[in-house]
């Protein structure tokens, strides 16, 4: 791919502020609406993009409060197609974008979640993306028995996951399946390997029952950023969403991860590492500004007091709204790195709890970059140049508006600036994103 920056967008088009599905420009109709998502699926691809993202989650979240959820905050959910399902259909109408779907090791099983991303990488000609999460959120295990697991046993369940899934994807060699009609012999028994796995978490006999994907692997996201999430994207991940508030922060996460990588055989450029950005680009600065007050008056203090007491795990309805945030540096059962992100920006710029939720719907928990093409691209190629990510989760206010703004305004910029590709030029995402396909332990290549 060379040194170019990799761009990823949501296809959630509830839109990145809280109030972005109330903007006039938005989608009349999001739930369930399939041609809104492959709409913006398509609109990804005109910009190049190199992926489409989705999160999920298991669960109904912030049915407690009331506010919130009659809002459905962007990270609710309260309906969203399942992820795989979803990309598989998107593929259909799209040739090149990568398909990001989240799958969870906490509450899945290896061998039906490695069944079902190998055969999106088939469906999609190679183009598949497991983002691979632990489950943060307590309030998913109301659905799979209501036990949580303490995160180092999560974390653990997870490592054992990720390898046995490898081990399914490597069960067959590429060419075990000559289907020869003249020999009558459809696969060779000597290319097929079975795990026969035995560990603490799974028993998997296998061998997983498709061929092997384009990729041979789908390409592996992660997002934690704990002590246990950055080892285990060290050890696994091809890409990582990271968050962080600043350039410094940025590369200082850089710095520490790809640092682990020699422990476990790798070399720094077998991992991507990208932040998520909000991005409010516009023909002019005033323009992308006014955006952001339209927005802003759609949504009470009450609401916006939730939604920060939601992000961070507090409950910030007793402190006075006009003062400052309490002491948030305790770690929680849960995102501990958002919640330290939000303290330690509002702490940093002495913000109060309004001033706070005000910059967090613009900006949530990840740096706001507002105004025309240039200034927009400034900062980005600052942070791409200076180490701090290989490139960037892009995420608007509200949509369709504002990723057709940044396709149409920022990625010519960008590759104007020679720091983003013209052109989609690999035959697999792994190709595109610079990654090499894994090659199969178990097998060699049959020599004709």
């Amino acid at each position: 791919m060379d040194n170019r920056m990799i761009l990823v967008t949501g296809v959630y088009p509830v839109g990145g502020h809280l109030a972005g599905w109330r903007h006039p420009t938005a989608y009349p109709d999001i739930v369930m609406n399939l041609d809104a998502m492959i709409d913006l699926a398509r609109t990804a691809e005109r910009g190049k993009f190199q992926a489409l993202f989705l999160a999920d989650g298991n669960a109904v979240r912030q049915m407690d409060k009331t506010a919130l959820f009659e809002a459905s905050a962007p990270s609710d959910r309260p309906a969203s197609f399942e992820p795989t399902t979803l990309m598989a259909a998107i593929s259909q109408h799209t040739e090149h974008v990568g398909l990001f779907a989240t799958a969870t090791t906490t509450y899945e099983q290896p061998y039906l979640l490695a069944r079902k991303f190998s055969s999106l990488d088939h469906i999609s000609g190679g183009r598949a993306i497991w983002n691979v999460v632990t489950t943060s959120y307590p309030g998913d295990a109301v659905n799979f028995g209501g036990a949580f697991p303490e995160k180092t046993d999560r974390y653990k369940r997870a490592r054992e996951f990720v390898e046995v899934c490898k081990g399914l994807w490597d069960s067959w060699a590429p060419d075990a399946f000559p289907q020869d009609k003249t020999t009558g012999q459809f696969l060779d028994s000597g290319r097929v390997h079975t795990l026969d796995h035995h560990g603490e978490n799974f028993t998997v006999r296998g061998p997983l029952n498709l061929a092997r994907s384009p990729q041979g692997y789908p390409v592996l996201f992660m997002a934690g950023q704990s002590e246990s999430g950055r080892e285990l994207a060290a050890q696994h991940a091809d890409c990582l969403f990271s968050v962080a508030q600043t350039k410094e922060e940025s590369i200082e996460v850089v710095r520490d991860i790809k640092g682990r990588m020699a422990t476990y055989g790798r070399e720094p450029h077998e991992l991507k590492i990208i932040p998520g950005v909000r991005v409010n680009v516009a023909e002019s600065r005033d323009e992308a500004l006014a955006l952001y007050r339209e927005l802003n008056a759609l949504v009470s203090p009450a609401l916006g007091v939730q939604y920060l007491s939601s992000m961070v795990k507090e409950d910030l309805a007793p402190y006075p709204l006009d003062g400052p945030l309490p002491d948030l540096s305790a770690e929680v059962n849960g995102i501990t790195s958002r919640r330290q992100s939000v303290w330690e920006m509002a702490s940093r710029e002495g913000l109060t709890i309004r001033q706070t939720y005000q910059r967090l719907l613009a900006a949530d928990d990840t740096p706001p970059f507002t105004g025309t093409a240039a200034e927009v691209a400034d900062e980005l190629e600052d942070w791409f140049r200076s180490g701090a990510c290989d490139g960037f989760m892009l995420s608007v206010p509200t949509l369709p508006l504002g990723l057709e703004r940044v396709v149409d305004l920022l990625v010519p910029e960008l590759q104007r600036r020679g720091i983003f590709h013209d052109d989609y030029s690999g035959a697999t995402l792994r190709e595109e994103l610079g990654l090499r396909v894994p090659s199969n332990p178990h097998f060699t290549p049959q020599t004709v």
